[in-house]
Parts: structure tokens; C-alpha cells; sequence
């Protein structure tokens, strides 16, 4: 995980992020995109105090696992999470990809079991948010609740759009999505839109996606030679945004 300090021309200069585990939400660098959003200094206090904080999860590491008894869910601080659901036959089957200031662990709400695991791409910290206490908290903030619903919502509508992506779209509209859902996502963490460092394997893009690691490969080759995007391993640098969205199937 890095944070970008400065723009050089060309060059952005990138520090890595500290995993500070005392931070709280009133001085978070995330808490314009996390729960805390439009809320009053005394209502972000009141939801502080029902936040855990522990020390970073260290990479491969496990936040819960796919049945444990759902208690809380997490909000991703620093690093990077994947979840995912195990088959039939025992292979994992990438269902998400967590950044800074995003909510996972809704899964488990509807019947008190988490229906996914979740394990650490990178070093991580995330904040853990007892539901049963947020329940009340929301009670009483309105404007909590009704974000926290937004959160519910659009993790339904990510869902749907993976459906719909692995559905109808080819391996280059795949893999442009994910490099144009990045984008955004470090957009509103105020990074860089267009160079960053993938956090997840090739294999694990391929999973998510329904594609071969071999087809992840030549559509980043294919990508480069159009010079859309420069890659370097897992550094990422967009050279043409409009390229890519028209890879993507996206309108301008």
C-alpha cells in the first residue's frame, strides 16, 4: 500500500502507508469515504467508541472465515483485502477485492453466519464494528443509518455487476473494468487515478474475473502494445483513459 505525497511532472512520489492502529475517525485520512461520512464531531465520537482496533493483519492472514458466527463488520484502514467462497471441491472463488474505506463483512447479516471469507492480499488494518452496537448507534443517528444502508446497496449493486461482467463481457472488457474500478476506488482515497500497484496476483485476477491466468497475461500485453497501459509486473500506469474505457464498453 502506498500514499501519494506529490506530484513530480510525470513522476508521483509514493511513501509507504503507516498502519497506525491508534488512529481514530475523527482524524482518519478515510473517514470522507468510510462510515463516518456527514457525521456531526460528537456522533463521530459516540461511533468511535464502539470501534476495535488491532494490530495489521500480516499478508495470507485471516480476517474470519466462511461460516464463523458473523459478530462485526470491518472497515479496511490500509493494505488491501480479497474475500472469496470455497467450492464444492475445495478451490477458492474470488468474490471481491477490499480497499482503504471500503466495508466487507455484510455477507454474514442475513442469517448470523458469514457466507465468505476474507484474507489479507498485502499487511492490512482494518477497524472492526460490532454490528449489535452499530444497530443502536444507527437507532439514534439517522444519517448513519442511511449511509450504512448505502454501503448494503452498493454492495448489492457490485454484485450485480460482477454477475453481469462475467456474464456478457469479453476477457478485455473484464480486465478493463478491474483496472478502471481500481482507478476510481484510489480516486476517492485521493491517489493517483492513474498509477498505482495492484495489491492482487494474476491468478486471483483470473479468478475473480472467470479467466486463465494466460488470458489475464496477454490482455496486459495487449493493452500495452495499444499503448493504453504501461505495466510492470504488478505497477500499473494508465496512459490512456479513454482507450480503456472503450475497452471497457464504458460511454465517456
Amino acid at each position: 500500500m502506498t500514499v501519494r505525497l506529490a506530484d513530480a511532472g510525470d513522476h508521483i512520489v509514493l511513501k509507504p502507508c503507516i498502519h497506525d492502529y491508534q488512529v481514530n475517525c475523527g482524524n482518519c485520512r478515510l473517514n470522507s469515504i468510510c462510515l463516518p461520512l456527514a457525521l456531526e464531531s460528537d456522533d463521530i465520537e459516540q461511533l468511535d467508541n464502539i470501534i476495535q482496533r488491532s494490530k495489521p493483519l500480516q499478508k495470507s492472514q485471516h480476517l474470519y472465515r466462511e461460516g464463523d458466527e458473523f459478530k462485526s463488520v470491518f472497515a479496511v484502514r490500509s493494505g488491501a483485502m480479497k474475500a472469496y467462497k470455497t467450492t464444492d471441491d475445495g478451490r477458492e472463488q474470488v468474490t471481491g477485492f477490499y480497499f482503504p474505506g471500503e466495508i466487507l463483512g455484510m455477507d454474514g447479516i442475513s442469517n448470523n453466519l458469514h457466507a465468505s471469507s476474507a484474507k489479507a492480499l498485502e499487511t492490512a488494518a482494518v477497524c472492526e464494528i460490532p454490528f449489535t452496537s452499530l444497530e443502536k448507534l444507527s437507532a439514534m443517528m439517522p444519517t448513519l443509518q442511511r449511509h450504512f444502508f448505502q454501503l448494503m446497496s452498493r454492495e448489492i449493486t457490485a454484485d450485480q455487476q460482477l454477475i453481469t461482467l462475467l456474464s456478457k463481457n469479453s476477457a478485455d472488457e473484464r480486465v478493463a473494468s478491474l483496472m478502471l474500478s481500481i482507478s476510481t476506488r484510489n480516486s476517492k482515497r485521493k491517489l493517483s487515478a492513474t498509477q498505482f500497484r495492484l495489491p492482487m496476483s494474476r491468478v486471483d485476477i483470473g479468478n475473480y474475473l472467470g479467466l486463465t491466468v494466460e488470458t489475464v497475461s496477454r490482455v496486459f500485453s495487449r493493452m500495452q502494445k495499444l499503448e493504453i497501459l504501461r505495466v510492470d509486473n504488478k505497477e500499473i500506469k494508465i496512459l490512456d483513459v479513454q482507450g480503456l474505457q472503450k475497452m471497457a464498453n464504458v460511454g465517456d
